[in-house]
């Protein structure tokens, strides 16, 4: 009977420990705009679901959209810690202080910060090589203008947006010497009444192809209603443009969520410093418009490739800043550090960085 009862009871014990392995993870993302904004939180929120459907059963998620930058954002970290959320992204540049504070206020829960460089034994801050796909589109801009004119509606001064700027003009100066990029800073990250406005600006300063560092549509509207090329940003922004969008540098946010999280479920994952590029699936390029002739897709293929096979960096020398200084040599290209610390224009940008962020 004794022998029974302990057969019963370790079968029992079993059953739950089993249960307690199969809880789904509890998983909270934090997001800057609405996940209607088709751009940067759209992106952001696709790859949430992607995940969903992939770690089916696996993992629950819920998200809280237009957070407020800055300390703010503190107590919505917060209450989602509280609440038992196992892991919690936090998906901009602005959230990285509060995701410090409350990483180090909740040790046993996984915090991800997004585009930032802070970290943790608990926190990874995580972002993709998204001047790699940029480069890529600046060799469409350069090879579709007339004017030798484009135009560049542009967030915040910070590194990561001038990066995307010069990788941009890079592309475009490798097929075009003569074109110039003009920028237009609005400081908002999704405002589209404000980044409509810009783009008209840089219109009626001339430019034919108008790209963006922004998380709304507006600048591709603008662009189509004014009868010029656009070139997105985040996601496939070709349904508000049709006529205008020629491609979009675009984020695949789900391959590098079901990958940590599936690590975290198997009790494998590693916090640290994470920046993928093509080559991982994290960033592209989206689809070619129907104007794109075939010539340019040709060549946008070629370097394509030769990125990802590691033959090629658009941040290899020789490349001068706005003053004519040498910043990279022939045979050389920047570093992780001073990409990400990049506070200078190459030298066929026009326009100007701020002294000061408003973040």
């Amino acid at each position: 009977m004794k022998k029974v009862f302990l057969i019963v009871l370790i079968i029992s014990l079993l059953t739950l420990s089993i249960t307690a392995v199969a809880k789904p993870l509890k998983v909270a993302f934090i997001y800057i705009g609405p996940t209607g904004d088709a751009g940067w939180t759209y992106a952001h929120d696709q790859g949430r679901i992607y995940a969903e459907k992939v770690l089916d059963g696996k993992i629950t998620t819920t998200y809280i959209e237009s957070v407020p930058e800055g300390m703010e954002s503190y107590n919505t970290i917060k209450s989602l810690a509280k609440r038992g959320y196992n892991v919690i992204f936090t998906t901009s540049f602005g959230y990285m202080d509060a995701t410090l504070m409350a990483a180090q206020e909740f040790p046993k829960i996984h915090f991800f910060h997004c585009s930032g460089y802070k970290t943790a034994e608990n926190m990874t801050a995580y972002f993709g090589r998204m001047y790699q796909p940029r480069f890529l589109s600046g060799i469409v801009a350069g090879m579709m203008t007339k004017s030798n004119i484009i135009g560049y509606v542009a967030a915040h001064p910070i590194p990561e947006v001038i990066r995307g700027i010069n990788a941009f003009a890079l592309g475009v100066k490798l097929v075009n010497p003569r074109a110039k990029v003009k920028v237009v800073w609005t400081n908002t990250w999704y405002d589209p009444a404000t980044e409509k406005e810009a783009a008209l600006s840089l219109i009626d300063a001339g430019a034919d192809v108008i790209a963006q560092h922004q998380d709304s549509p507006a600048p591709q509207q603008a662009a189509q209603e004014r009868g010029v090329y656009s070139i997105g940003y985040n996601s496939d922004m070709s349904a508000f443009a049709p006529k205008a969008h020629l491609t979009a540098p675009i984020w695949n946010w789900g391959v590098f969520y079901v990958d940590v999280l599936q690590k975290i479920i198997d009790g494998t994952y590693k916090h640290g410093n994470v920046w993928l590029g093509m080559k991982d699936g994290v960033v592209d390029l989206a689809p070619f418009g129907h104007m794109v002739p075939e010539n340019v897709k040709t060549i946008v293929e070629v370097f394509k490739k030769a990125i990802i096979d590691g033959e090629f960096d658009p941040f290899q020398g020789p490349i001068y800043d706005q003053s004519g200084n040498l910043r990279v040599k022939t045979g050389s290209k920047l570093s992780d550090e001073e990409l990400l610390s990049m506070n200078w224009f190459v030298d066929n940008v026009e326009g100007k960085i701020p002294e000061t962020s408003s973040e």
